[in-house]
């Protein structure tokens, strides 16, 4: 069997169930390797693309002020590249079954840089819009890239290579709000998209030259047959249904906490300045550290039980999170639970899920992050209503309520599979 072959100790029973039937000559499996060198840079290409998505939130003020838009309006703009961003999950992801992966991850890498020049340029509230939708669709280069080096590294090392990938990802969120405040204090929000596109472009030209060459693609047919694929994949791989439901549970926490995190700490009570809590970002560095090695536990077969203790800490986090109107400290040690276990849960699923299909690890990959999508949307929704009607311990609640449906959801799972 082709499953017993992706992995250098026993799989998880999980896994073992879904990746049976596809043969290893099928699945396009590939004997390359990758140096701590080129992981390196995918991870930090990861990191700048990723910023991208995220260098608004802290700009929306100056934003509204440069093209006189209503403050109540400019949050559009975020929401404009997210929904960039899973237009590109659906549409462009999957182009690297079917493609030559290494020109993709090149093209996108420069459409992403005149995205961003045209952020810059923007004069007009539609045309901000518009640019801030390619940026999100642009950013979808991270789905390509974590496919891309899943492909390129041997099975033994596969889960720790996308740990230390996803390790980039992780640090590219926690700081591009720092970055992009600290970049406009110098030189204006716009300066931001400016420099973030020559950092495209120099990647780009790095790239070129490290890069290895890329395996063939394994999917055969047009376009149209690659999108039905992807859908098919729901249907037909177990284990892409339950990492994704995992996925869209884990998400939804991380979502609760820091869409609404801001609200209690900036209230009279504590009134922290956005610097200060901004700072609370680098406590996530925990999730960083955490993914590479879950990933390496995923290798020797421990990621269920990995998924397991990681679902049992993010429902303890909410517990001294709930105290932060008396505890600063409090809330520190509730964000490194959270921010350790989602990341480590997030590494263990792209690990079962590219060990299942390595011959649809694109598809996989856009499939999968649509449930994180998913998630943090609900996540941002449902918790700016409940704290907004029942105040931050309702929000705690809520939080821990969905993590604990998770870890019974883990528990189910691993009672029906004995």
């Amino acid at each position: 069997m082709a499953c017993k072959s992706l992995a250098p100790a026993k799989m998880d029973a999980e896994t073992e169930k879904a990746a049976g039937g596809y043969p290893e000559s099928a699945q396009g499996a590939t004997t390359a390797t990758l140096s701590r060198y080129q992981t390196f840079l995918f991870a930090v290409t990861c990191a700048m693309a990723v910023a991208n998505v995220y260098f608004a939130q802290p700009l929306l003020e100056s934003m509204a002020t440069s093209l006189s838009v209503s403050p109540g309006a400019i949050g559009i703009v975020v929401t404009a590249t997210q929904a960039g961003y899973v237009l590109g999950l659906l549409f462009i992801v999957p182009l690297g079954d079917l493609l030559n992966r290494k020109k993709l991850i090149l093209t996108q890498l420069l459409l992403s840089a005149l995205a961003l020049c045209a952020v810059g340029l923007a004069q007009d509230w539609g045309m901000l819009l518009g640019a801030m939708m390619l940026v999100g669709l642009m950013a979808v280069v991270v789905q390509v890239v974590v496919a891309y080096v899943a492909t390129l590294a041997l099975p033994e090392q596969r889960g720790e290579v996308v740990g230390t990938v996803t390790s980039g990802v992780v640090l590219g969120i926690l700081l591009a709000r720092f970055v992009s405040g600290a970049v406009a204090d110098l030189a204006g929000w716009r300066g931001v998209y400016f420099v973030s596109a020559a950092l495209m472009i120099g990647m780009a030209l790095v790239l070129l030259r490290t890069m290895p060459a890329s395996p063939a693609a394994p999917a055969k047919g047009g376009y149209l047959a690659l999108l039905r694929s992807v859908f098919q994949l729901y249907l037909t791989e177990r284990t892409l249904r339950v990492r994704g439901t995992f996925a869209l549970l884990i998400f939804a926490a991380f979502s609760v906490l820091w869409t609404s995190m801001v609200l209690p700490l900036s209230a009279p009570a504590l009134s922290l300045s956005h610097t200060q809590i901004g700072l609370f970002g680098l406590a996530g560095v925990a999730g960083a550290l955490a993914a590479a090695r879950a990933g390496r536990l995923a290798d020797r077969g421990l990621g269920n039980r990995t998924t397991g203790v990681a679902l049992l800490l993010l429902t303890v986090s909410w517990l001294p999170t709930a105290f932060v109107e008396s505890s600063l400290l409090a809330m520190v040690v509730g964000v490194v639970l959270l921010d350790f276990a989602v990341q480590a849960v997030h590494v263990t699923n792209q690990s079962l899920i590219f060990a299942a299909r390595p011959d649809a690890q694109s598809r996989l990959v856009g499939a999968y992050m649509c449930f994180y999508s998913i998630g943090s949307g609900l996540g941002a929704i449902a918790a700016t209503y409940v704290y907004a009607h029942f105040g931050w311990g309702a929000v705690c609640m809520l939080g821990a309520a969905i993590s604990a449906s998770a870890l019974l959801y883990w528990i189910y799972l691993e009672l029906t599979s004995r």
